[in-house]
């Protein structure tokens, strides 16, 4: 089977259509189908763009109609808890509601809440659905996860997962409690990995905030010290140290096959991130293109195969 891989989506269904259509997907009784190829989606559906519902109903049909295969994205993750009651807490939710954090929660999914809060049903129905959703998916010759492929996490969530890989509303307690190993691992997964940097070392992030910990890029085996595997602008990086980071805390990745995934807001021209792993997301709710890689079984990915509308 040939694969179209397509970058977070962020409520823009205009580009999402615009790009199934260039990509030789055809409307065909209520769903983007193609006579040769099978869409997978690397979630984040929600959030920031101005079709949300139109673009959720896009991938569900193409799911339901077999068309696609599609994956939780980490504002599907919060959006679940949004809506989900927490009952170590009365008249409050999994992800707050109230305070200053509860505000800053609400501005984030806003976009979200503005075509569904005053429908209860509909909100209902899309929580539901989001909750078939699985957390990655691992195919005979490509992977697909939101964030991060970490095999540590896999292993450790997969016992607790339906057999589907899918959270369940019970595990959605345990995975919103910071301490939990279901919390690490879901964060992991669909937000990305952050290590903490070695005693006596910090930065001052851009807004003049002092962080102790980095995200890294967890899919480059090639380097080995915080310093090249920080995911941050050059002139903060170079004020980390070059003391290497310990195996088990990142987890390289084994290349056993191409992955996939979205997530971290890249710009400019799509690119590889190695010759086994490529990002999807290129901004598009921010005005960056929609993205997709036409991967048809090839082990060593080209950025020749990368597609883009908007």
């Amino acid at each position: 089977m040939a694969y179209d891989i397509i970058g977070d989506i962020h409520g823009q269904a205009d580009k999402l259509h615009a790009l199934l259509n260039h990509l030789g997907y055809v409307d065909t009784n209520g769903a983007y189908r193609h006579p040769d190829r099978s869409a997978i989606f690397v979630g984040d559906f929600i959030d920031r763009g101005p079709l949300q519902i139109e673009s959720v109903m896009t991938v569900r049909r193409m799911v339901d109609a077999g068309s696609a295969q599609a994956i939780m994205g980490n504002h599907e993750f919060n959006a679940i808890a949004w809506h989900c009651p927490d009952p170590e807490h009365h008249s409050e939710y999994l992800r707050p509601h109230d305070g200053e954090l509860g505000r800053k929660n609400r501005s984030q999914h806003a976009a979200f809440l503005a075509e569904v809060e005053d429908d209860p049903a509909l909100h209902a129905e899309m929580i539901d659905w989001f909750l078939t959703l699985p957390l990655w998916i691992d195919l005979p010759g490509v992977r697909v996860v939101h964030a991060c492929w970490h095999d540590g996490y896999i292993n450790e969530i997969r016992p607790h997962l339906t057999p589907e890989l899918q959270l369940t509303r019970e595990l959605m307690i345990s995975a919103s409690r910071p301490g939990r190993m279901e919390f690490r691992t879901v964060e992991g997964l669909t937000k990305g990995l952050e290590i903490d940097l070695p005693v006596g070392h910090m930065f001052h992030d851009k807004d003049g905030h002092p962080r102790h910990n980095v995200r890294i890029r967890w899919w480059d085996t090639d380097a080995t010290t915080y310093r090249e595997l920080a995911m941050m602008p050059e002139d903060l990086r170079e004020r980390l140290p070059t003391l290497p980071v310990a195996r088990d805390a990142r987890s390289p990745y084994d290349n056993a096959k191409p992955v996939f995934f979205g997530h971290y807001w890249m710009t400019g021209q799509p690119v590889l991130q190695s010759s086994s792993a490529a990002c999807v997301d290129y901004s598009a709710a921010k005005e960056g293109p929609l993205v997709a890689y036409r991967w048809d079984g090839e082990s060593t990915l080209s950025n020749a195969n990368f597609v883009s509308v908007g």
